[in-house]
């Protein structure tokens, strides 16, 4: 699944792409995707400007003259900038066509990606209202993270997994957030002092910023190409590494699982 860092990317990627343009239809192949897609939606964009692409959590946001498309890329969906007249794949599901001719092309082969629509302020949509705050925003701290975790006995790694903490810390990224940090991924987050949250708000915002800047580095065109970002090239310290010496002390990286999904870490230097 596209997490926080392959959003921001496509959002960067898209942006200069359709900012400014106006759409002249919508050209859709199917009646949805997780939901159905709004009703009249070619009467509802046709003529419409996206003025800015803008995103919360794992949404994307496009803005337009009376009112916001909310887009989510699901488990394998990934937008891209062609014209037109290119000819649709299998799993091409719609088209944003725009008056130069060019179109967004939305793909999602396994159908759990959302196109939506909202005549008010996106922001307090119920799929987007109840969310916590951006990993960067100020109000992501250790104070935050700590006051919140207070009787908590998940799981820390499912602690800053919930969208209603904090957004946008997926499984890969809380793996290496955990392990900077020093802090055992099932230890109760209630169990977790205050300068550990400290410490664990920084390095979630180092992990996401490096990983948001090698995409900004290695996926370079929306344009005619695939659209899709993957997973970025960053130093993956424990994720997907289990039995492999741990960078810091040597020992085997352990895998387990932790609310359905699985956990890396060193049994050694977390605690």
């Amino acid at each position: 699944m596209p997490e926080l860092p392959e959003v921001e990317t496509t959002r960067r990627g898209i942006a200069p792409l359709v900012e400014g343009k106006r759409i002249a239809s919508v050209i859709t192949r199917t009646a949805g995707l997780r939901w159905p897609f709004p009703e009249r939606l070619d009467e509802l964009l046709a003529g419409q400007t996206i003025f800015t692409v803008q995103r919360r959590a794992k949404y994307l946001l496009l803005r337009c003259d009376d009112g916001s498309l909310i887009l989510h890329l699901g488990m394998s969906g990934h937008l891209r900038v062609v014209p037109q007249i290119s000819p649709a794949g299998r799993h091409d599901h719609v088209d944003l066509v725009f008056a130069d001719g060019s179109c967004l092309r939305f793909n999602d082969p396994r159908r759990f990606g959302a196109l939506l629509w909202t005549a008010d302020d996106p922001l307090r949509h119920p799929l987007l209202a109840g969310l916590g705050p951006e990993p960067f925003d100020a109000a992501q701290n250790g104070d935050y993270l700590h006051r919140l975790s207070r009787g908590r006995k998940a799981p820390v790694k499912a602690f800053i997994m919930d969208q209603q903490v904090v957004v946008g810390v997926g499984n890969i990224y809380a793996s290496e957030a955990l392990f900077r940090a020093g802090i055992a991924p099932g230890r109760a987050a209630g169990r977790v002092g205050l300068a550990r949250y400290r410490l664990l708000s920084t390095v979630i915002r180092e992990v996401l910023g490096e990983a948001i800047a090698a995409g900004g580095t290695t996926i370079r065109d929306f344009s005619g190409s695939d659209g899709r970002p993957g997973y970025f090239a960053i130093q993956l310290q424990v994720y997907g590494r289990s039995g492999k010496p741990c960078p810091r002390c040597g020992e085997a990286i352990c895998q387990s699982r932790i609310g359905q999904r699985s956990t890396y870490f060193c049994r050694a230097c977390q605690r």
